[in-house]
């Protein structure tokens, strides 16, 4: 998918956030709701640079991962935030991050393999580092890493691995300020998972494709209306005309449209 001026998309991303999750860490509630209408700004002023699908992609993704967040946060406790709600920010933030894999996708598509490589064995490490060397447990980690590692391999999609390398860093730092903190262990499953999961951008790859495919189930039920839309306009153009061209050839010739004939000469 094509996205317009990525290395400016992605720089905003990167200084956002980093920025907004520590100015997070500053504020009380009413400081974290001017974060999140900042944080919506900006993606705001993002999106208008972009192509309608971009668009279109971008707030479907918001849509899906504000609900798997209260899903996941509010609802099954997997991680909690810092004032034990969901920061307005969040689901902004999502469409940041789903525009933060794009652009820099875009930025590598001379040698998308290399992404794609780097992704791979960075999920693939990790994953196997969480239930082999790192201090704490981190089995639902390796499952998501394993998912994540299946659908690079098999849809070679960029953007995926742009949102993993992206989410990485998003983890990692997110947990280190205290802006959200995943629980030792899957509530009702008893699997353990790592603070952060090493899987957890297999998360947000779930949100992207379910996204993808709304938007393109969406685009498929509307072309037949734009296409009937279409018609109609047409038909409704061309009688138009027809009637028009109609009309004017039964209106009676003026006198001015007839040759006129020659007076006679007056008897001298």
């Amino acid at each position: 998918m094509f996205v317009r001026r990525p290395a400016l998309v992605l720089l905003v991303v990167a200084a956002w956030t980093v920025g907004g999750l520590w100015l997070d860490s500053q504020v009380a509630g009413r400081g974290q709701f001017a974060l999140g209408v900042l944080t919506a700004t900006v993606l705001a002023a993002l999106l208008s640079i972009q192509p309608t699908a971009v668009r279109l992609q971008a707030l479907a993704v918001v849509a899906v991962a504000t609900i798997g967040e209260v899903i996941g946060s509010l609802i099954w406790g997997l991680y909690g935030y810092r004032l034990e709600n969901l920061p307005s920010f969040v689901p902004p933030g999502h469409g940041l991050v789903y525009l933060g894999g794009l652009a820099l996708a875009a930025l590598v598509r001379a040698r998308p393999n290399a992404l794609l490589g780097v992704a791979v064995g960075g999920a693939a490490f990790w994953g196997l580092a969480g239930i082999t060397v790192l201090p704490a447990s981190d089995v639902v980690g390796a499952i998501g890493c394993a998912f994540l590692v299946g659908v690079l391999v098999c849809t070679r999609r960029t953007v995926y691995a742009g949102v993993f390398v992206i989410v990485a860093g998003l983890e990692l730092y997110g947990t280190a300020l205290g802006t959200w903190t995943w629980e030792a262990t899957v509530p009702g499953l008893g699997l353990s998972q790592g603070n952060p999961p090493s899987g957890a951008a297999s998360g947000y790859v779930v949100f992207d494709v379910v996204a993808l495919a709304i938007v393109a189930r969406l685009s498929e039920v509307g072309r037949p209306i734009q296409s009937s839309r279409r018609r109609s306009a047409a038909g409704s153009t061309g009688a138009s005309e027809r009637i028009s061209s109609r009309a004017a050839s039964t209106l009676p010739q003026t006198s001015q449209s007839k040759s006129p004939r020659a007076l006679p000469s007056p008897s001298t």
